[in-house]
């Protein structure tokens, strides 16, 4: 058996960041993915600086900062437009060491792929894994082109993984969140919109400028699963016109067909492992979680540098498994609840409730900046292991 050979099952952020990690590891690794191309899903994202200083590791780092829009301040307000805390991204940066890069996906996706030997991401080519191998076994993936042996699958195969139902068939796989969400991209005809939040009863609004002088638009608010609106653009109108400057201006200039919806859905309860046979299972595939923190491709880069940092080449890929298990599952599970606990303030609905919560946001906005930013040291001071090779 090749004991180098690795397939990754997925080209999301996920799986080319575990591509382009084992890369640089020597390890040798093709990427399969169903998409007829790696045009993105989704318009924007949030690199936060535990994030960065994994793609820092893997040489794109400052690439996808330069790309970023600065922002003196990011905040959460109420739907009238009073802010109900503020922080200043200057002291968030020196605090952290880095700020919180808002790029396109788009952005994301190329700078990974360009740093990629050419042939390795395989478009239009779906994958499903057949079997888990085992320690005298390899994995086995089915691809168009047949079967194929590997010492170490990297299933990075989304939400709705086929790979985490053969490894894990009694878990009982993701679960709706009580939240749908759109996203869109709009061009603005007025001066730069301030970065921040706007939570209401039950809603959310979030408003994100990007470098190249576009705004990346997101919501969420409680629906039923699978609730849908003939028109998306309309129904976020309804919903969202009538909240402060300058949502309502933003919202007049989406255009209604690049308006997206999905609902949330995460793995409220946890897995066993993040791994069995030769079969890592990483990013949503693993730990989907809900978007309120802008984590779930964080821990994915996370996951990929984790991984990779603990193979060689000249090892047997899977015998390190069980360590990525240990390191990834307690931080994930944790990352993934603060997300849930973010996205049960934005649910409330009674006045009284909502009432609260600002009150208490206004509160915490009131605390010294250091006191309030070392509230998320667990998320964003977050250290990368070092790679051991270099490609």
């Amino acid at each position: 058996m090749d004991l180098q050979r690795a397939i990754v099952i997925g080209g999301g952020i996920g799986g080319l960041t575990a591509a382009l990690a084992l890369h640089r590891q020597g390890i040798p690794v093709t990427v399969h993915e169903r998409a007829r191309s790696l045009e993105p899903v989704g318009a924007g994202l949030a690199l936060a600086p535990n994030a960065l200083r994994a793609l820092d590791l893997l040489g794109v780092g400052n690439r996808l900062r330069a790309l970023a829009a600065p922002h003196p301040a990011v905040g959460v307000r109420n739907p009238a437009g009073r802010w109900l805390a503020r922080t200043s991204t200057d002291a968030f940066e020196a605090h952290f060491g880095d700020p919180i890069a808002a790029v396109a996906r788009a952005d994301v996706t190329a700078a990974l792929v360009d740093a990629l030997p050419e042939g390795t991401v395989r478009t239009d080519s779906p994958a499903t894994l057949v079997s888990p191998g085992g320690a005298e076994e390899p994995a086995v993936v089915r691809t168009a082109g047949g079967e194929q042996s590997a010492a170490l699958v990297v299933a990075a195969d989304g939400i709705r993984s086929t790979s985490r139902r053969l490894l894990f068939p009694h878990h009982p796989g993701p679960r709706y969140s009580g939240f749908t969400t759109w996203r869109t991209v709009v061009s603005p005809d007025g001066p730069p919109a301030a970065a921040g939040e706007i939570w209401g009863r039950g809603r959310q609004a979030g408003i994100v400028p990007l470098a190249d002088g576009r705004i990346y638009l997101y919501f969420a608010a409680l629906a039923p699963a699978g609730t849908r609106a003939a028109d998306e653009h309309a129904e976020l109108q309804r919903l969202f016109g009538g909240w402060c400057a300058p949502l309502p201006q933003l919202l007049a200039r989406a255009e209604p067909d690049r308006v997206l919806r999905n609902d949330v859905w995460d793995l409220a309860d946890p897995l066993p492992a993040y791994h069995h046979g030769r079969v890592a299972l990483l990013g949503d595939a693993a730990h989907a979680m809900c978007p309120f923190q802008g984590q779930g491709a964080c821990q994915a880069i996370e996951d990929a540098v984790v991984l990779a940092s603990l193979l060689t080449p000249a090892a047997d890929l899977a015998s390190p498994l069980p360590a990525y298990s240990a390191a990834r599952l307690p931080r994930t599970t944790a990352v993934a609840a603060a997300s849930r606990r973010v996205g049960a303030l934005v649910a409330v609905r009674s006045p009284a409730a909502a009432l609260l919560r600002d009150t208490a946001l206004a509160l915490v906005g009131l605390l010294p900046t250091r006191t309030v930013l070392s509230r998320t040291n667990a998320t964003f001071d977050w250290r990368p292991p070092a790679l051991r090779t270099g490609a």
